[in-house]
Protein backbone atom coordinates (compact mmCIF):
# COMPACT_ATOMS: atom_id res chain seq x y z
CA UNK A 1 0.00 0.00 0.00
CA UNK A 2 1.53 3.07 -0.93
CA UNK A 3 1.75 6.55 1.10
CA UNK A 4 -1.51 7.90 -0.84
CA UNK A 5 -3.76 4.67 -0.17
CA UNK A 6 -2.36 5.07 3.82
CA UNK A 7 -3.80 8.51 4.29
CA UNK A 8 -7.02 8.04 2.47
CA UNK A 9 -7.76 5.22 4.99
CA UNK A 10 -6.74 7.81 7.81
CA UNK A 11 -9.04 10.33 6.81
CA UNK A 12 -11.92 7.80 6.68
CA UNK A 13 -11.55 6.81 10.12
CA UNK A 14 -11.64 9.96 11.63
CA UNK A 15 -14.28 10.85 9.72
CA UNK A 16 -16.68 8.13 11.32
CA UNK A 17 -15.21 8.45 14.70
CA UNK A 18 -16.95 12.12 14.76
CA UNK A 19 -19.78 11.26 13.64
CA UNK A 20 -23.09 12.00 15.79
CA UNK A 21 -23.98 8.57 16.84
CA UNK A 22 -21.32 5.74 17.88
CA UNK A 23 -21.81 1.93 19.09
CA UNK A 24 -20.23 0.94 22.12
CA UNK A 25 -19.78 -3.31 22.67
CA UNK A 26 -19.72 -4.10 26.00
CA UNK A 27 -19.22 -7.32 27.69
CA UNK A 28 -20.98 -9.04 30.80
CA UNK A 29 -18.51 -11.09 33.39
CA UNK A 30 -19.69 -13.84 32.02
CA UNK A 31 -18.00 -12.19 28.44
CA UNK A 32 -21.52 -12.07 26.53
CA UNK A 33 -21.72 -9.37 24.45
CA UNK A 34 -23.93 -6.60 26.11
CA UNK A 35 -26.33 -4.45 23.64
CA UNK A 36 -25.94 -0.73 24.20
CA UNK A 37 -28.45 1.49 22.28
CA UNK A 38 -26.46 4.23 20.10
CA UNK A 39 -26.46 7.64 22.67
CA UNK A 40 -27.38 10.63 20.80
CA UNK A 41 -24.97 14.09 21.19
CA UNK A 42 -27.05 16.95 22.22
CA UNK A 43 -27.55 19.49 19.72
CA UNK A 44 -25.74 22.69 20.80
CA UNK A 45 -27.90 25.76 21.83
CA UNK A 46 -30.92 23.47 21.97
CA UNK A 47 -33.41 23.70 25.33
CA UNK A 48 -34.48 20.64 27.03
CA UNK A 49 -38.03 19.66 26.10
CA UNK A 50 -40.62 21.37 29.16
CA UNK A 51 -41.76 18.49 31.77
CA UNK A 52 -45.32 17.38 31.56
CA UNK A 53 -48.04 20.02 32.66
CA UNK A 54 -50.53 18.70 35.77
CA UNK A 55 -54.12 18.27 33.77
CA UNK A 56 -56.34 20.13 36.93
CA UNK A 57 -59.27 18.29 35.46
CA UNK A 58 -57.80 15.28 36.49
CA UNK A 59 -58.66 15.76 39.93
CA UNK A 60 -61.87 13.94 41.19
CA UNK A 61 -64.89 16.18 41.53
CA UNK A 62 -66.27 16.44 45.38
CA UNK A 63 -68.80 14.21 46.47
CA UNK A 64 -71.20 16.24 48.35
CA UNK A 65 -73.74 14.15 51.30
CA UNK A 66 -75.91 15.69 53.49
CA UNK A 67 -75.49 15.93 57.69
CA UNK A 68 -77.37 17.28 60.38
CA UNK A 69 -75.76 20.16 62.87
CA UNK A 70 -76.64 20.77 66.18
CA UNK A 71 -76.98 24.81 66.85
CA UNK A 72 -77.76 27.30 69.26
CA UNK A 73 -81.87 27.14 69.32
CA UNK A 74 -83.71 30.33 67.79
CA UNK A 75 -80.11 31.19 66.17
CA UNK A 76 -80.61 28.75 62.72
CA UNK A 77 -80.90 31.71 60.33
CA UNK A 78 -78.17 33.93 61.60
CA UNK A 79 -75.38 30.87 62.62
CA UNK A 80 -76.99 29.51 58.49
CA UNK A 81 -75.62 32.90 57.33
CA UNK A 82 -72.44 33.16 59.22
CA UNK A 83 -71.61 29.60 58.12
CA UNK A 84 -71.98 30.37 54.19
CA UNK A 85 -69.45 33.57 54.66
CA UNK A 86 -67.04 31.81 56.38
CA UNK A 87 -66.87 28.70 53.34
CA UNK A 88 -66.82 32.13 51.08
CA UNK A 89 -63.40 33.32 53.13
CA UNK A 90 -61.64 29.91 53.58
CA UNK A 91 -62.03 29.36 49.72
CA UNK A 92 -63.69 26.39 49.99
CA UNK A 93 -67.24 26.92 48.30
CA UNK A 94 -66.97 23.52 46.31
CA UNK A 95 -66.80 21.50 48.95
CA UNK A 96 -70.15 23.08 49.72
CA UNK A 97 -73.60 22.98 48.54
CA UNK A 98 -76.93 24.03 50.71
CA UNK A 99 -77.35 25.02 53.74
CA UNK A 100 -81.04 24.76 55.09
CA UNK A 101 -82.91 25.82 58.17
CA UNK A 102 -85.95 23.27 57.80
CA UNK A 103 -89.51 25.29 57.71
CA UNK A 104 -92.90 24.38 56.95
CA UNK A 105 -95.74 26.50 56.52
CA UNK A 106 -98.85 26.66 59.06
CA UNK A 107 -101.68 28.43 58.67
CA UNK A 108 -102.85 30.20 61.55
CA UNK A 109 -105.82 32.49 63.27
CA UNK A 110 -105.10 35.63 64.08
CA UNK A 111 -107.63 38.22 65.13
CA UNK A 112 -109.95 36.13 63.64
CA UNK A 113 -108.02 36.41 60.24
CA UNK A 114 -106.52 33.49 58.40
CA UNK A 115 -102.58 33.66 57.91
CA UNK A 116 -100.01 31.84 56.78
CA UNK A 117 -96.49 31.47 58.87
CA UNK A 118 -93.42 29.91 58.27
CA UNK A 119 -91.93 28.31 61.31
CA UNK A 120 -88.85 25.99 62.06
CA UNK A 121 -89.53 22.03 61.89
CA UNK A 122 -86.43 21.27 63.81
CA UNK A 123 -85.63 24.07 66.17
CA UNK A 124 -82.07 24.02 67.23
CA UNK A 125 -80.55 21.97 64.02
CA UNK A 126 -79.39 23.03 60.44
CA UNK A 127 -78.42 20.64 57.39
CA UNK A 128 -75.35 21.46 55.48
CA UNK A 129 -74.58 19.50 52.29
CA UNK A 130 -70.68 18.89 52.13
CA UNK A 131 -67.69 16.68 51.57
CA UNK A 132 -65.98 15.91 54.69
CA UNK A 133 -62.62 16.65 55.07
CA UNK A 134 -60.10 18.30 57.42
CA UNK A 135 -60.51 21.39 56.34
CA UNK A 136 -64.32 21.81 55.88
CA UNK A 137 -65.14 20.31 58.95
CA UNK A 138 -62.53 22.48 60.89
CA UNK A 139 -64.65 25.23 59.03
CA UNK A 140 -67.86 23.61 60.34
CA UNK A 141 -66.84 23.29 63.90
CA UNK A 142 -65.39 26.53 64.13
CA UNK A 143 -68.60 28.64 63.23
CA UNK A 144 -69.78 30.52 65.75
CA UNK A 145 -73.12 28.60 67.21
CA UNK A 146 -72.66 25.39 66.02
CA UNK A 147 -72.01 22.49 68.78
CA UNK A 148 -71.56 19.37 66.67
CA UNK A 149 -72.21 16.88 64.29
CA UNK A 150 -75.22 14.50 64.48
CA UNK A 151 -73.85 11.17 64.64
CA UNK A 152 -73.36 8.03 67.54
CA UNK A 153 -70.61 9.39 69.54
CA UNK A 154 -69.54 12.95 67.81
CA UNK A 155 -68.79 11.00 64.47
CA UNK A 156 -70.81 12.71 61.55
CA UNK A 157 -73.40 10.67 60.11
CA UNK A 158 -74.63 10.60 56.40
CA UNK A 159 -78.55 11.37 55.66
CA UNK A 160 -80.40 9.32 53.64
CA UNK A 161 -82.16 10.20 50.38
CA UNK A 162 -85.44 10.00 52.68
CA UNK A 163 -84.16 11.33 55.52
CA UNK A 164 -83.07 14.43 53.35
CA UNK A 165 -86.55 14.26 51.86
CA UNK A 166 -88.42 14.30 54.90
CA UNK A 167 -86.79 16.92 56.40
CA UNK A 168 -86.79 19.17 53.72
CA UNK A 169 -90.42 18.93 53.20
CA UNK A 170 -89.41 18.01 49.62
CA UNK A 171 -91.69 16.91 46.49
CA UNK A 172 -91.25 14.42 43.68
CA UNK A 173 -90.66 16.14 40.24
CA UNK A 174 -93.92 16.78 38.69
CA UNK A 175 -96.23 16.83 41.59
CA UNK A 176 -97.32 19.80 42.76
CA UNK A 177 -95.98 21.40 45.67
CA UNK A 178 -97.74 20.50 49.13
CA UNK A 179 -100.35 22.78 50.29
CA UNK A 180 -99.88 24.55 53.97
CA UNK A 181 -100.38 22.68 57.04
CA UNK A 182 -103.23 23.66 58.99
CA UNK A 183 -102.90 24.27 62.74
CA UNK A 184 -105.56 22.97 64.28
CA UNK A 185 -105.85 24.33 68.30
CA UNK A 186 -109.05 22.18 69.07
CA UNK A 187 -109.62 18.51 69.52
CA UNK A 188 -111.96 16.18 70.55
CA UNK A 189 -114.04 16.84 73.34
CA UNK A 190 -113.54 20.67 73.84
CA UNK A 191 -116.33 23.21 74.21
CA UNK A 192 -115.92 25.73 71.08
CA UNK A 193 -117.78 28.71 70.64
CA UNK A 194 -118.91 29.65 66.90
CA UNK A 195 -117.54 32.79 65.39
CA UNK A 196 -118.70 32.96 61.89
CA UNK A 197 -121.29 31.57 59.76
CA UNK A 198 -125.31 31.19 60.67
CA UNK A 199 -124.28 29.54 63.75
CA UNK A 200 -122.34 32.40 64.99
CA UNK A 201 -122.23 32.68 69.34
CA UNK A 202 -123.43 28.99 69.31
CA UNK A 203 -121.70 26.52 71.76
CA UNK A 204 -121.31 23.11 70.97
CA UNK A 205 -118.97 20.02 71.40
CA UNK A 206 -115.91 19.28 69.36
CA UNK A 207 -117.08 15.40 67.94
CA UNK A 208 -114.02 15.11 65.68
CA UNK A 209 -111.25 16.81 63.94
CA UNK A 210 -110.27 16.58 60.37
CA UNK A 211 -107.09 18.02 59.77
CA UNK A 212 -106.38 17.35 56.12
CA UNK A 213 -109.61 18.99 55.15
CA UNK A 214 -109.26 21.79 57.87
CA UNK A 215 -112.54 21.06 59.48
CA UNK A 216 -113.96 20.28 62.48
CA UNK A 217 -117.02 18.66 63.64
CA UNK A 218 -118.97 20.22 66.37
CA UNK A 219 -122.03 18.69 67.87
CA UNK A 220 -124.45 21.84 68.49
CA UNK A 221 -128.25 21.53 70.29
CA UNK A 222 -130.55 22.81 67.15
CA UNK A 223 -134.15 23.02 68.74
CA UNK A 224 -133.80 21.21 71.36
CA UNK A 225 -131.91 18.48 69.29
CA UNK A 226 -128.39 17.88 69.24
CA UNK A 227 -126.84 18.32 65.78
CA UNK A 228 -123.17 17.56 64.30
CA UNK A 229 -122.54 20.70 62.29
CA UNK A 230 -118.93 20.36 59.76
CA UNK A 231 -117.32 23.97 60.49
CA UNK A 232 -113.70 25.40 58.79
CA UNK A 233 -111.69 25.27 61.58
CA UNK A 234 -111.03 29.13 61.98
CA UNK A 235 -114.84 29.31 62.46
CA UNK A 236 -114.35 27.78 66.06
CA UNK A 237 -113.07 29.20 69.25
CA UNK A 238 -111.80 27.00 72.54
CA UNK A 239 -113.32 28.29 75.62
Amino acid sequence: MNASEDNDKLDRDDTEADSSTFEVEEYGRDGGRLDVQPTAKPVAGEAPPPPPVADPDDDPPPVLSWYVLKVQSSREDTIRDALERRVKIQGLPQFFGRIVVPTEKITEIRNNKKKTVERKTYPGYIMVEMELNEKTWFTVRETPGVGDFVGAHGTPTKMTTIEVGQMLNEQQEGVAAELPKVKIDVERGDRVKIQDGPFENFEGTVEEVIETRGLVKVMLIIFNRPTPVDLEYWQVEKL
